[in-house]
């Protein structure tokens, strides 16, 4: 949900020509109309204005799936006015479901026998996914802390500071503190030994990453089983490890088939994964699988019988559309373990060959590692004429999206641009952008250099550190585009400005 917040002025209209063939009167923006329109005039008006709206195939920023077959767009447009929650009227969808949580639940190792049920549900992302896992450690650590007769008012969960804001929502809407640890330059994930140190008697889980959102990398789960285990030994605790998969769960198990990072390692208790993004479905779907029953307390789950018959259920959200999840199976089923493998390892190689392009122009610092998610994260050898932030900017003349961004603490210091490869975004896609990249850095070059402007050296001490690479990227803009200098009253604004935001979350796309 994006928060409004746009100036209503009611007397604002929207005047559109090729509507004017059905209605001449102009269309309030922000309130309802009073009267009706004909089909056509409304399909036109939505559709112009949608056409100002990027082109997904080219938003080079999202990991979500902007491609389908037509045989799987039937389907789901097919099934788009089936409500998921009511199980009893449409019990064959319900089947899907669960047959998609068996298969993934089988894809990560679970212990789960051919002839046993395994225990997930599917989501409406991995971010609801995640508020699931992690209510679950919440809940299973509270009631172990009330039968010791311990406290159990201040859980916490230990994390990269690489993660996604998602962890952030939860740690802030179910009161748990999140502990992070820092990264660094040149190491831009989770430091298991970090990790396991920051644990005490009330972490109720510590969440590693399978394909962080900033490189793509895989933390090393392995080896924090191992630490932890240690850790546990030695404090008679319990902690176990969630591992949110949403990148990666699907990328892995059939480019990585010999990682060890799922349930093959006793302290996963829970793993969530995006049906979205490398599963292959478009827009809202996810899913989260319990290593067994006892891992998901019964508490959390309702059982309601006005809808026909008992169903359990366990989602923050009640009524949503169905399509996604038979989606899913169609996916599943049309493309099976060779399928998605074929798929990944061609989107590995197109990852490849751009980060290739790149390396040629000789102007970019490769971040991205080649084992994890496919997708190319880059910096800019020189930041002293223009930054990444520019070159961004002046792709979208072209067309393409592709983000710029700072690293979380304690890495401010490096900003990057990032590409994610997707199943439809193919090698002659890769050579365009690079020519296109080229271009750009054409143009950024004739540009007048930019001004360096100083500011006093106590004033720069007293701000956040990633301030004063805000304020140069800002004083650059100003330069270049107005020939301005900014004095020392517009430089203390741009600093007001940056403190106030500079503690936000920058880490991108769920």
């Amino acid at each position: 949900m994006v928060i409004t917040a746009a100036v209503t002025d009611s007397k604002e209209q929207l005047y559109y020509t090729f509507a004017s063939r059905y209605v001449r009167a102009p269309l309030p923006r922000f309130k309802m109309p009073e009267n009706s329109m004909p089909k056509e005039a409304a399909y036109q008006i939505v559709n112009d204005e949608l056409m100002l709206d990027g082109n997904p195939r080219l938003n080079l920023a999202s990991f979500v799936t902007t491609w389908m077959e037509p045989e799987c767009d039937k389907l789901m447009m097919d099934s788009i006015n089936k409500n998921y929650v009511d199980m009893d009227e449409y019990p064959v969808t319900t089947e899907l479901q669960n047959r998609c949580v068996n298969m993934i639940a089988h894809l990560f190792n679970a212990p789960v026998g051919d002839d046993e049920t395994a225990i997930g549900v599917g989501t409406v992302g991995s971010s609801e996914a995640i508020m699931l896992a992690g209510l679950a450690f919440k809940r299973k650590w509270q009631a172990k802390r009330k039968a010791e007769g311990k406290p159990y008012e201040k859980p916490n969960i230990v994390t990269g500071a690489n993660v996604q804001v998602c962890w952030e929502k939860f740690a802030r809407y179910f009161e748990v503190e999140l502990k992070e640890v820092k990264l660094k330059e040149g190491y831009y994930v989770m430091d298991p030994k970090e990790a396991v140190e920051m644990v005490d008697e009330n972490t109720i889980c510590v969440a590693a990453i399978l394909g962080s959102t900033l490189t793509g990398e895989f933390e090393n789960v392995k080896l924090l089983n191992e630490l932890l285990t240690e850790k546990n030994k030695e404090t008679g605790w319990d902690t176990p490890i969630h591992v949110d998969a949403a990148s990666g769960g699907f990328i892995a198990p059939f480019l990585y088939p010999d990682l060890e990072w799922d349930f093959r390692l006793p302290l996963v208790k829970s793993i969530n994964v995006s049906g979205h993004k490398y599963g292959l479905v478009y827009a809202g779907v996810g899913w989260v699988v319990w290593r067994s029953k006892e891992d998901l307390p019964e508490e959390l789950v309702f059982h309601i019988n006005y809808l026909g018959s008992d169903q359990p259920t366990f989602t923050l959200n009640f009524s949503k559309g169905s399509s996604q999840i038979i989606a899913q199976y169609y996916q599943f089923i049309r493309l099976g373990c060779e399928g998605y493998r074929n798929i990944m390892v061609n989107c590995m190689e197109n990852a490849k060959a751009l980060k290739d392009g790149l390396v040629k122009t000789g102007r970019f610092d490769i971040v991205s590692k080649d084992v994890g998610v496919p997708l190319v994260a880059f910096s800019l050898k020189d930041s002293s004429r223009y930054t990444v932030f520019q070159v961004a900017e002046s792709l979208r003349r072209f067309g393409w999206i592709v983000p710029a961004y700072t690293m979380p603490a304690n890495a401010e210091h490096i900003a990057v641009l990032r590409v994610v490869i997707r199943e439809d975004f193919n090698f002659s896609l890769a050579e365009r952008l690079v020519s296109d990249i080229e271009k750009v850095l054409k143009e950024l070059d004739a540009l007048p250099p930019r001004v360096s402007t100083k500011i006093d050296h106590k004033e720069l001490e007293a701000l956040p550190p990633r301030v004063s690479t805000k304020i140069d990227h800002v004083t650059a803009v100003a330069n270049e585009t107005e020939g301005i200098k900014p004095d020392n009253h517009h430089l203390r604004e741009i600093a007001s400005y940056w403190r106030r935001i500079s503690n936000k979350k920058t880490s991108g796309v769920c």
